[in-house]
């Protein structure tokens, strides 16, 4: 069990971005090795970028940690000069994300066991960042008074059926969590379950109860919790991961974690721990969920990306306006359409809600309610052997 952190002490901090992502969703802007974390979607920086920008207002460059895969690894290595190049890890095989949220906790177990690890993904879009700042300080603070599992809960604007779902259970006070400053003016809450996925009419029933919140995908626990949590539900990973820990820091590391890391079990974190640990009940689970209200948006296809480029104030949020990012354009009659073709002139006449994209070797086009489907086109262009457009 972790050394509890009285509120009046700052825990260290260790944020760890999972940047491992095949490049699918926003094909064909994105590719295998130029996947949606390192482009520039939203703005100047890339959304990695973004993502380190942010965690830095929390932690030292010398804190943070990314896991990614070769086909990206030289690219973030480029994009985040300020990382430490030792602290970007690239997978040897994509095994989900329980084995890569655990990784930089086996390998600071023995240097730092009391140091607070945040998980982050990271392509996803934060406009408050001062509120960002203010929750996961106080996720921070929280993780770091015992054996705790803190979790960012999305309030929900739809029955989105793309995301998981947390279940809230009763709010906690200081009598749970101590004295811990950070946390004063933000609702705390157990956490009673979590659901991946619903189906249509589920998803319409968690919106209505109001107890459910969408599932960010960013956790904070301290080294010592997580570690734990990883030996007692997936104990055939801790093994592994204590070996390649091991080796950290010698000449075999690279040989060492080629070799075992592809033997991890391919799981991600919600069933090898969350799912688990919340089955104890919503008291001895230890889980806690704070708000994730600054403003998140995962941009998870270029009809999300449409919806959030339309709340800037130039749209004034009216998604029936078109997005277009060409060198000039006209239009007539034609309403939420999203188009991204550098450098050319674009028309539009008498068209709505389609997406255009194109790049130098390839044209998408499809409507907003399909641009879900990417993924299909990614796999049949796979199946072909296409291997030069994916």
């Amino acid at each position: 069990m972790p050394k509890q952190i009285s509120g009046s002490q700052k825990p260290h901090f260790s944020p760890v971005i999972l940047a491992g992502g095949s490049g699918t969703r926003f094909w064909p802007r994105s590719r295998r090795n130029r996947a949606k974390q390192v482009l520039a979607l939203d703005g100047d920086q890339t959304m990695i970028q973004q993502t380190v920008e942010r965690l830095l207002k929390l932690a030292s460059r010398d804190d943070v940690w990314v896991i990614t895969n070769k086909l990206l690894d030289g690219l973030i290595g480029e994009q985040l000069p300020e990382v430490s190049r030792g602290h970007i890890l690239s997978e040897p095989a994509a095994r989900n994300t329980a084995p890569a949220c655990a990784l930089a906790a086996f390998l600071l177990e023995k240097t730092a066991p009391e140091n607070v690890i945040g998980i982050f993904p990271s392509d996803h879009v934060v406009k408050n960042t001062a509120r960002f700042v203010q929750v996961v300080e106080a996720g921070i603070a929280l993780a770091a008074s015992g054996p705790k599992i803190v979790v960012l809960g999305v309030p929900p604007t739809r029955p989105e059926t793309g995301y998981g779902y947390i279940e809230q259970a009763s709010l906690v006070g200081p009598a749970d969590y101590g004295d811990l400053k950070a946390c004063e003016g933000l609702p705390v809450r157990r956490v009673r379950r979590f659901t991946e996925k619903p189906e249509p009419e589920r998803a319409e029933e968690f919106l209505a109860s109001g107890n459910y919140v969408w599932n960010s995908g960013i956790f904070l626990w301290s080294v010592t919790t997580l570690v734990g949590a990883i030996r007692e539900h997936c104990p055939t990973i801790a093994p592994q991961l204590e070996k390649i820990a091991a080796a950290y820091g010698t000449p075999s590391f690279d040989a060492v974690f080629a070799e075992v890391y592809p033997q991890c079990q391919n799981i991600s974190i919600d069933y090898a721990v969350l799912e688990p640990r919340s089955a104890k009940g919503e008291n001895a689970s230890e889980i806690y969920c704070l708000p994730a209200d600054f403003e998140w948006n995962d941009l998870g296809s270029w009809a999300s990306l449409h919806e959030h480029q339309t709340t800037m104030p130039e749209y004034a949020g009216r998604t029936d306006l078109n997005v277009v990012d060409s060198a000039q354009d006209v239009t007539i009659e034609s309403r939420g359409n999203y188009v991204f073709a550098p450098g050319k002139m674009v028309v539009l006449v008498g068209v709505d809600d389609l997406v255009i994209v194109e790049t130098d070797d390839a044209l998408l086009i499809t409507t907003r309610s399909r641009s879900q489907e990417i993924g299909k086109v990614v796999k049949r262009l796979s199946d072909a052997g296409k291997d030069e457009l994916i």
